[in-house]
């Protein structure tokens, strides 16, 4: 019954948010492992991901077959509530009718008992329904890509060298290598105990997603982190020297602040200090509070100081005159992240009523509603970016700015660069895009010429193509990853 009972925390947390906010952010896993700490779940967290992300995504089917079944209408009371929580039910009722098994997991227990009273009911409109739709497999009418493809081809790992005594990085690849004995020399080629030396971003390395690397000690000690390859891009091009002062405004979970930090702190030729170099941001207490955790198991704590709060509003040009740097992953719509189609899947089924099932005929009413969704969100998020590396031009001795989302999109990509260029006060404070030799200069995936062109249309088809080469693209899965976009502006 545990299994039932904590799933069905996760699923009214998941009903709480689309009640109150109309959507649900952030990834099912980030969903789920924040319920699993929240609720103190003992329960595998990935088991109940699991049935929470089948069962949601069959759920306006499942909600009908209940209904029409009678199984709704019978709900014993205690105390003049119902004993049993429609949501735990849509649980058992889904492992009884789509798990491999059809059974319920659990011994006796009166809720199970009643389920199993309508199971030929259940059934019975289990069959109707498929008839009803011309299907033999509810799989058909579902997006069948969500889970098995939703995820990344490649675990990337990178050597963190401020864990490392004088920073010697080949101490950890020489244990790396006794655990992965297998190089291979393109990330596509990597089967379960092999290793890909990454040819773009230094001390980065990918291995099989199969390959247990979470119990290793070298993770355990903060000596490699887990970060996706796209992910490394913003620190990497920022290239800050151990004269440089980062600013990071949008910081947790950690990833790319760690990584500015060996940039700064990682050099072997200059001895490490303890002078606060970096200052991050973050405005959700919850995530300052991972971002902390993250900083100190990478061994960086000392030089990173963490402000709770909207960066827009309490880190001052005055107050951080000398900030020569500044990293900027804002909020975006995660269109390029893995996990996202089953939260997508959420937020579309939230929208539906529980007798609400689609058919072929509001297929073209329910796209045009969605794209319509979607550019106002888009929109909304557009905005909110182009206000954040606004503010962060302003800085009087900033130099450096990598923008960068993990957003497949144009709109938050793209025309924020277009609209920060067209802007009169970022004009007057003299940033440019900077050129490809300073962006990953060796990356294949470029910005997108055509928007460019599309409103510059003073400027030649070269000056539109060294605008998109100052910014670089990554495709989800087909480049090895995440989908990503970064652009990097710079002045004299």
């Amino acid at each position: 019954m545990e299994f039932y009972r904590d799933s069905t925390w996760v699923l009214e947390y998941l009903e709480g948010q689309i009640e109150k906010t109309g959507r649900v952010s952030g990834s099912l896993q980030t969903i789920v492992l924040r319920c699993c700490k929240q609720y103190r779940i003992k329960t595998n967290p990935k088991h109940i991901y699991a049935i929470v992300s089948s069962c949601w995504k069959y759920k306006p089917y499942l909600d009908k077959i209940m209904k029409k079944s009678g199984l709704l209408d019978a709900i014993p009371r205690k105390k003049g509530k119902p004993a049993f929580s429609k949501l735990t039910l849509l649980l058992l009722c889904h492992d009884l009718l789509l798990s491999k098994a059809k059974r319920i997991q659990m011994g006796k227990h009166p809720i199970k008992n009643y389920v199993l009273k309508y199971k030929n009911a259940l059934n019975a409109e289990f069959v109707k329904l498929k008839i009803k739709l011309k299907i033999t497999d509810l799989s058909q009418v579902v997006d069948k890509d969500d889970a098995a493809d939703d995820m990344t081809p490649v675990r990337w790992i990178r050597i963190n060298p401020l864990r490392i005594s004088n920073h010697d990085t080949d101490q950890v690849l020489n244990e790396l290598k006794k655990k992965f004995p297998t190089r291979v020399n393109t990330w596509k080629d990597i089967i379960p105990g092999s290793i890909y030396y990454d040819e773009f971003i230094p001390n980065l390395y990918g291995i099989h997603i199969s390959d247990k690397i979470t119990s290793h000690e070298l993770y355990k000690q903060g000596k490699i982190i887990i970060q996706d390859r796209a992910s490394c891009f913003p620190a990497h091009i920022l290239n800050p020297s151990a004269d440089d002062v980062v600013i990071d405004a949008c910081s947790a979970p950690g990833n790319k602040t760690t990584h500015v930090a060996a940039h700064i702190f990682g050099d072997p030729e200059n001895p490490r200090n303890d002078n606060v170099q970096i200052y991050a941001f973050e405005k959700d207490p919850e995530r300052a509070q991972i971002l902390q955790k993250m900083i100190k198991t990478a061994g960086c704590h000392k030089n990173i100081d963490v402000n709770v709060g909207d960066f827009t509003q309490i880190a001052t040009p005055s107050k951080y005159s000398d900030v020569t740097g500044f990293i900027l992953d804002p909020s975006c719509s995660g269109s390029g992240i893995f996990g996202r189609k089953s939260v997508d899947i959420l937020n579309n089924h939230g929208k539906k009523s529980n007798d609400e099932v689609p058919d072929e005929n509001d297929a073209e009413e329910t796209t045009d509603s969605k794209n319509e969704q979607l550019k106002e969100r888009l929109s909304k998020l557009a905005s909110f970016q182009f206000q954040i590396v606004r503010h962060a031009m302003s800085f009087p001795n900033a130099k450096k700015i990598v923008y960068s989302t993990c957003s497949i999109h144009a709109e938050e990509n793209e025309r924020v660069v277009i609209d920060l260029l067209l802007d009169k006060k970022v004009q007057s404070w003299g940033w440019r895009v900077a050129k490809k030799e300073l962006v990953l200069p060796t990356w294949y995936r470029r910005g997108f010429k055509e928007e460019f062109q599309e409103v510059f249309t003073d400027k030649t088809e070269q000056e539109c193509q060294e605008l998109a080469d100052g910014c670089v693209r990554a495709l989800p899965k087909e480049d090895g990853g995440i989908g990503f976009f970064a652009v990097c502006f710079v002045r004299d």
